[in-house]
């Protein structure tokens, strides 16, 4: 069992087998975590008896009616669950909820198995995983080298083969730059679109639920079960009727301009993401140079502006009270919200606004935004060395999302000369998500890469078509970027896979 891969169709074709139950997988979950202790992933990590107890309750309520009966999920410890202490990094902060989250009560109820807590950023403030009290997380792939943050160990326990998904949050990069560094898809969805009901906030209007997977078709999955409307949470946003389904095989993506691109030194990501682009113009994309000057500076608002204020709101009492007991640096930067006034505030919505009209004019000439996740690696000697620059560096591409609204989904996207990953993401107007996860999809079937930090590879495995729709298998003219694909994708036909036929495969043409 121990080969097993997490992947959410090995699990699934194991289950219906009869080969794997949910109470055996627990055993096998529980042995992998003890082999990376020093990785520190969790806050909590539920001991065997109370896993058993999820697992036997689900096994007892059936496979059928369990979408994700018996996928084992981690959950970042500013999520709540029922009964189980919520730090948010910070052990003075914990109190314990009587009630879980609403993303996590969705999944538990489709039969999903919480394995644990996640260590992460204190307050979800970083994006390295180093500023925690219970140690720095370490990088799935080289422990010297930072996880990413602030949803570090939910990344890292999905990447270690520990969990199938992981739940983090987002709202500067949380949700990506740590799936980038560990080879993972991380899925930022449409703010509102999942319930923030039991999260403890960082920025409460910009926060959202994100979720790490194995591959694009697990997240996708998994977000089908996690999004809905919750009228208890006044950020909470129902999904338009017609959400975009798909890109067209010729699609069209905008990337920075030359000299807007940073990559703070690194030689090889600068090369990899030059070669990513042309992955995605074999794909069918149309490459579009955009001036990206307005991005960056939306960027430079969110630790510039007064949003950070929003950080020193969600936990004003407690860091008033007890200020000794925030980590040094998040401390910092969350006191340094006193300065800012009610007018710094209002002058700094206006310029927002003028920012999302600007950059709404991008996407007249572009389908989709594509740039790197993080510009590079750091170990993290050199994040403790210098954490704000450093953790700056590293929100460069992500710092302007939520606040101009956006979807986006990082994707793994090939590994550096020292063999650590690297990430591009794909980004669009808000709602965009099932189409952004069609294209991550077609981009893991172009071009296989190991899931995570394990050995396993993408299942060779279509996913379940939507409802109302059926699978097709094309060949000739009507496959993607010939002359007849149009005739699938204006009926809203998508792709689901590239393949090639067997070596015996013949097409004879009859009268």
């Amino acid at each position: 069992m121990s080969e097993i891969s997490l992947q959410l169709s090995n699990l699934q074709q194991a289950y219906r087998d009869g080969t794997l139950t949910p109470t055996q997988l627990i055993d096998e979950i529980l042995a992998r975590c003890a082999t990376f202790t020093e990785h520190n992933i969790w806050i909590t990590l539920f001991e065997r008896e109370r896993l058993l107890r999820y697992a036997r309750d689900i096994e007892a309520r059936g496979i059928r009616s369990q979408p994700l009966y018996g996928i084992p999920f981690a959950i970042k410890d500013n999520i709540d669950l029922a009964d189980v202490p919520t730090t948010a990094g910070c052990p003075d902060f914990a109190y314990a909820p009587t009630r879980s989250a609403a993303v996590v009560e969705r999944l538990m109820a489709a039969g999903a198995i919480p394995i644990g807590k996640t260590n992460l950023d204190q307050f979800a403030t970083g994006l390295v995983g180093t500023r925690s009290p219970y140690g720095p997380c370490r990088n799935a792939f080289d422990p010297s080298y930072i996880s990413g943050g602030s949803s570090a160990g939910s990344a890292v326990s999905v990447a270690l083969g520990l969990a199938s998904f992981s739940l983090g949050t987002d709202t500067a990069g949380s949700g990506r730059v740590p799936a980038a560094l560990n080879n993972l898809i991380g899925l930022k969805p449409t703010c509102g679109l999942i319930s923030a009901r039991g999260v403890v906030p960082a920025c409460r209007t910009l926060d959202t639920v994100s979720i790490f997977a194995l591959t694009a078709n697990d997240a996708s999955q998994i977000a089908a079960v996690a999004q809905g409307f919750d009228a208890e949470d006044a950020y909470s946003r129902a999904a338009p009727e017609a959400m975009r389904s798909n890109f067209n095989a010729r699609f069209r993506f905008g990337i920075p301009r030359t000299e807007q691109l940073e990559f703070f030194g690194n030689a090889d990501a600068k090369a990899l993401f030059a070669r990513n682009v042309e992955r995605l113009q074999a794909m069918g994309g149309e490459a579009i140079a955009i001036d990206f000057a307005d991005f960056l500076e939306t960027a430079r608002l969110l630790y510039d502006g007064p949003w950070v204020a929003e950080r020193y709101q969600a936990i004003r009492d407690f860091i008033e009270r007890q200020p000794e007991s925030l980590h040094e640096v998040t401390r910092k930067i969350t006191l340094g919200a006193k300065k800012f006034s009610a007018a710094d505030t209002f002058a700094s919505l206006y310029r927002l606004r003028e920012m999302k009209r600007r950059t709404a004019t991008i996407w007249n000439d572009i389908d989709v935004l594509i740039t790197p996740t993080a510009g590079t690696q750091y170990t993290i000697d050199e994040v403790l060395a210098d954490p704000i620059k450093l953790n700056s560096n590293l929100g460069y591409y992500t710092n302007f999302m939520n606040l101009l609204d956006l979807s986006a989904i990082a994707v793994p996207a090939g590994f550096l000369g020292n063999g650590l990953p690297f990430g591009i993401t794909f980004g669009a107007p808000a709602f965009s998500d099932v189409a952004l996860l069609d294209l991550a999809q077609r981009w893991q079937a172009a071009f296989p890469l190991r899931l995570g930090a394990t050995n396993a590879y993408r299942a060779n495995h279509l996913p379940k078509a939507d409802s109302g729709m059926i699978r097709v298998v094309v060949c000739g003219a009507h496959m993607s970027g010939l002359p007849l694909n149009h005739q699938l994708t204006d009926r809203g036909g998508r792709l689901l896979l590239a393949t090639r036929s067997a070596a015996k495969y013949r097409l004879y043409a009859l009268p």
